[in-house]
């Protein structure tokens, strides 16, 4: 069973300890709800590592609705029976630890994070690359995982691994769905049985339109509220509102 660690200074000291025995360590930060697609991270880390670190930690700085912030799932107990054997350290940092500046200091990104995600969601992506900074710093991995889901969010991560100097390899591992095509997602529990069963229809909608345009008239047309759906690179992007969860989604073309 893995070791919980709850505070920086007794976390600092596990760390150090990995140091002095040289061992390699792979890293899977989250914000809990774990599901199937958070497992597949931890058994590629478990395979590519000595040692193995999750977090868990909801970061209230790249929330940009209060309510989304109180609604996120909290399953810690659950989280920690999912990680199992695959992780060696559980890190679940309290925020006043994580923010001792009260979020004074911050990593921003100017070009691609006002668009897509960071369009609808102002003020998102700064959260999410402080945090990230914030647990490498911290956690001090040779490599870390992260879904190609987020693909924007992947993107920022690597764009800031490059930019700032970072000493470690970002890892991307594919997206899990259900057999029903659904990308498995912590919010999707948010979802009605009604709503789960009408979901699927998003990633299907992506795959099969013939252009961007014509993927968000038929999302539209199905029910979705959209947000926007663009291709980049190869890949379609898209994000919807039902039953007033979010979600969000790629496929490649």
């Amino acid at each position: 069973m893995a070791l919980v660690t709850t505070r920086l200074r007794v976390w600092a000291s596990e760390r150090s300890g990995m140091a002095r025995l040289g061992q390699s360590v792979g890293f899977v930060p989250t914000m809990g709800a774990l599901h199937t697609g958070h497992r597949s991270l931890l058994e590629r880390a478990r395979a590519e590592n000595d040692r193995v670190v999750l977090s868990i930690f909801v970061n209230p700085t790249q929330f940009n609705d209060p309510s989304d912030l109180e609604r996120y799932p909290r399953t810690l107990d659950a989280d920690v029976e999912l990680a199992g054997a695959l992780a060696d350290h559980i890190l679940v940092p309290d925020p006043a630890e994580m923010y001792p500046d009260a979020y004074r200091y911050r990593v921003s990104e100017n070009a691609l994070s006002a668009t897509l995600e960071g369009a609808y969601r102002p003020g998102h992506f700064d959260g999410v690359l402080t945090v990230v900074l914030k647990l490498l710093n911290l956690v001090q991995p040779h490599r870390a995982y992260f879904g190609e889901k987020d693909r924007q969010q992947l993107e920022l991560v690597q764009g800031m691994v490059k930019a700032l100097h970072l000493p470690v390899d970002i890892i991307p591992c594919p997206t899990v769905r259900e057999p029903d095509g659904l990308a498995l997602s912590s919010r999707n529990r948010r979802l009605s049985p009604a709503g789960r069963a009408r979901a699927p229809a998003f990633p299907k909608i992506l795959h099969e339109s013939a252009d961007a345009p014509s993927a968000k008239a038929a999302l539209g047309a199905a029910g979705f509220g959209v947000d926007y759906v663009e291709d980049r690179d190869g890949i379609r992007l898209g994000a919807v509102r039902l039953e007033d969860v979010r979600l969000i989604d790629n496929v490649r073309l």
